[in-house]
């Protein structure tokens, strides 16, 4: 089994770019969106006693909205703040809908759940990928979920497979890096407030329509998807509806 990320604490994390991550903090809203910041592909966290409103594992479903697995381990089978005992005896107690789907579930061990994740997320190079740059310099980044952008993709232009809605209510969510363009599915046509976010923070960015290409497919984003909407950046750049994404790539990689 591929060796996970262990932190004891999810503030701890770092850059986890396409890492399964076993973290001893609880899985709160809080914990989960600084794991979703650290680029990891799965977050284990611990269930914390579930506790008031269910606010222990809150964070679950908050990262499935973006496409993460995440899960949580039974607060009687390992300690809070100790990932290696999460990892050694933990059992899971809650997972969110993506991690189902890859099979993990409640009364599965730990070890077993990240097996599943891993394999499940597939090989990193599958679900990022770099081009060459433009003759302008910039790179061209594919990635299959926004929560594989990396600090280090500021400037350049990220195609995405993930939706653009923001979730969580915070436009920091927006995009992890300040891109010179960025590309979404609008997931049926309202999956579009990533736009105005990416717009004030000086932002190009667009979102191609879902019946033109795969959610979740960033290669089908920039290879299949045709224009829905563009934010004030991208129809300054020639974007407009209808717009072939690859076209837009075209425009926005010219020096």
């Amino acid at each position: 089994m591929p060796e996970p990320l262990l932190a004891d604490s999810v503030t701890k994390l770092g850059d986890a770019s396409g890492r399964v991550v076993v973290t001893g903090s609880h899985g709160g809203v809080f914990a989960a969106c600084l794991a979703f910041r650290s680029g990891c592909r799965a977050a284990v966290f611990h269930d914390a006693g579930i506790g008031l409103e269910q606010a222990g594992i809150g964070g679950l479903d908050w990262l499935g909205a973006a496409g993460v697995a995440a899960a949580a381990v039974d607060y009687r089978s390992a300690p809070i703040g100790n990932a290696q005992a999460m990892l050694d005896h933990g059992v899971i107690s809650h997972v969110n809908a993506v991690a189902r789907a890859a099979g993990a579930e409640s009364g599965m061990a730990c070890a077993d759940a990240v097996a599943l994740l891993d394999v499940a997320a597939g090989p990193a190079g599958e679900a990022r990928e770099e081009r060459q740059p433009f003759p302008g310099g910039r790179r061209l980044v594919l990635v299959d979920s926004a929560s594989l952008v990396r600090p280090a993709d500021a400037g350049q232009i990220i195609v995405t497979g993930s939706h653009g809605a923001i979730f969580g209510g915070d436009p920091a969510n927006a995009l992890k890096a300040d891109a010179f363009l960025a590309l979404f599915n609008d997931a049926g046509g309202e999956a579009t407030s990533r736009l105005p976010a990416l717009q004030e923070r000086g932002i190009a960015a667009a979102t191609v329509a879902a019946m033109t290409a795969r959610i979740g497919d960033a290669r089908s984003t920039y290879e299949d998807g045709v224009l829905s909407a563009c934010n004030a950046l991208a129809t300054g750049m020639g974007a407009s509806p209808g717009m072939a994404a690859r076209t837009l790539v075209d425009i926005a990689s010219k020096p």
